[in-house]
């Protein structure tokens, strides 16, 4: 156990504290607009900081620092792939998707495209995706607690779930957004500050080197996997393409004024993205020069947790890492606040919605968000662990290989249709989360299929692409009536004003 009781006391006062920003959202929130998307009334500033919480989740958090200390620099394509993966959401997405006018993914699927059916299977892919990302900030919490105070992984799961249900529901989107900002300050302190005394120390203890040379050789080996430069370049393609296809990611926005707003908040995120993963990496190092113990073994995502404690004995070490405890559990609470909210507003919308003995919008949000927790939670009690940063990289892989090119071939290609945006949703989204479902159930697999399995996004890409695009030639007499003014309202100044909200 590292931290004791004083990481205990920290985490329960980042929990007490989010309960509290969540339940003051009740005196602000009281629309469908306010849970779903804060009126659209977010600051581009205020907008980024939210951002940055919900997305520097338990991979970036605790899931870098372990890859890089198991496997070596070539790790540091997953938060290099993180960041730009915002860049490429800033140069194809941001304005237009928020011109569309709409809520959710599904929202925008509709309003581009006009079916009902790609609505649906819109909305199918977006809870998978949420329940998928979920699953590793439930892992973590639980893995952090227990190295922390021994308890069992699912307490720290439960206590997530817990208070992220008593966030959403009682505030929604606006009340988040102001839990989330908080969370992203509080998880740079918390890295950055252990992170530069433990540098510090390095430098006062003569900068010792570790004497394994292939940890430092780019492509030496993945984990012991196989074809490592495939799996590097799929990583690549998943992080950088994946970002736009997150649906926690989108809806932030949709919570800004306008396009203007949205490409601001984007330039904004980058750059405290930028800040925050400088840290990680310098604990992998760490750790494997004053925790080598760790490397290659499940408990390699701790090295963030219980390095400060085994460089500074006593109550400096206790302190550090007590703070450390705090900034994870912010991670995992921002980021599964998030994804809570996406995941139950797509089911409110389009799930719920088809009975309405379940009454309004709001009372129907406060019930999907219910079935957004228990359902990964649940997962999380019976799944087995993989790290954490390939996890979230698979949920990245899927949600490259599916909204992707939805979202790039509605925005920039007008000879899209129906039934080809049906069919690279159902082809990326089956062989992506074939790969994934292996991988969890079965491990790690050797040979070619097991590289193709582990990171599938290199192929699975490419596949919908050419899906999207080849079934829409096949049916090029069928290109939606209203394309010319979807096109339009993407593309065209705010102050023309063309939005048209989505059918409900």
């Amino acid at each position: 156990m590292s931290g004791g009781w004083w990481a205990v006391a920290a985490v329960l006062a980042v929990v007490l504290a989010t309960v509290v920003i969540g339940i003051f959202g009740v005196r602000v929130s009281r629309t469908t607009q306010d849970f779903l998307v804060a009126s659209r009334s977010v600051s581009p500033t205020l907008n980024a900081s939210a951002i940055g919480g919900e997305y520097l989740s338990a991979a970036s958090f605790l899931g870098i620092a372990g890859l890089v200390l198991s496997y070596g620099v070539d790790m540091l394509w997953f938060p290099v792939g993180y960041t730009v993966g915002y860049l490429v959401l800033l140069l194809l997405v941001a304005g237009p998707l928020r011109r569309s006018g709409a809520y959710t993914l599904p929202d925008f699927a509709e309003m581009r495209l006009g079916s009902q059916r790609l609505r649906l299977v819109s909305s199918v892919l977006v809870v998978l995706i949420g329940w998928l990302y979920l699953l590793p900030q439930l892992q973590g919490a639980g893995l952090t607690l227990r190295a922390l105070t021994g308890a069992p992984t699912w307490v720290g799961a439960a206590v997530v779930a817990v208070v992220v249900g008593i966030t959403v529901v009682a505030g929604g989107m606006r009340s988040i957004t102001v839990v989330q900002a908080f969370q992203y300050w509080l998880k740079l302190l918390a890295i950055s500050l252990p992170a530069v005394l433990l540098v510090a120390f390095w430098f006062h203890d003569g900068s010792p080197v570790f004497a394994d040379g292939d940890w430092g050789t780019p492509l030496a080996g993945y984990g012991g996997r196989d074809y490592p430069l495939y799996a590097t370049y799929s990583i690549v393609l998943a992080t950088f393409l994946g970002t736009m296809g997150l649906p926690h990611v989108l809806v932030r926005f949709y919570t800004n004024p306008d396009g203007r707003a949205a490409r601001r908040t984007t330039v904004a995120v980058l750059l405290l993205l930028s800040v925050f993963y400088l840290f990680p990496p310098m604990f992998g190092a760490l750790g494997r020069i004053y925790t080598p113990e760790l490397a290659g073994t499940p408990e390699a995502d701790t090295v963030v947790l219980v390095l400060p404690g085994a460089v500074f004995p006593g109550a400096l070490g206790t302190a550090l890492s007590a703070l450390v405890a705090a900034g994870a559990f912010a991670a995992f609470l921002s980021t599964a606040s998030g994804l809570s909210v996406s995941v139950a507003g797509v089911l409110s919308q389009d799930v719920l919605s088809r009975t309405p003995r379940l009454g309004d919008g709001v009372r129907r949000f406060r019930l999907g968000t219910a079935v957004a927790i228990a359902v990964p939670f649940l997962l999380a009690l019976v799944a087995g662990r993989a790290d954490l940063a390939e996890t979230v990289t698979l949920a990245f892989a899927v949600a490259a290989s599916t909204f992707c090119p939805l979202l790039v071939l509605g925005i920039w290609w007008p000879r899209l249709t129906v039934r080809g945006a049906t069919s690279a949703l159902l082809v990326g989204g089956a062989t992506a989360l074939g790969s994934v479902v292996a991988v969890l159930a079965f491990g790690p697999l050797d040979g070619v299929l097991g590289a193709l399995l582990g990171q599938p996004a290199a192929w699975t890409v490419p596949l919908a692409f050419a899906t999207a695009i080849g079934v829409s030639l096949l049916t090029r007499d069928r290109v939606p009536r209203t394309t010319a003014s979807a096109l339009a309202q993407l593309h065209a100044p705010e102050a023309l004003d063309l939005r048209t909200e989505p059918r409900r």
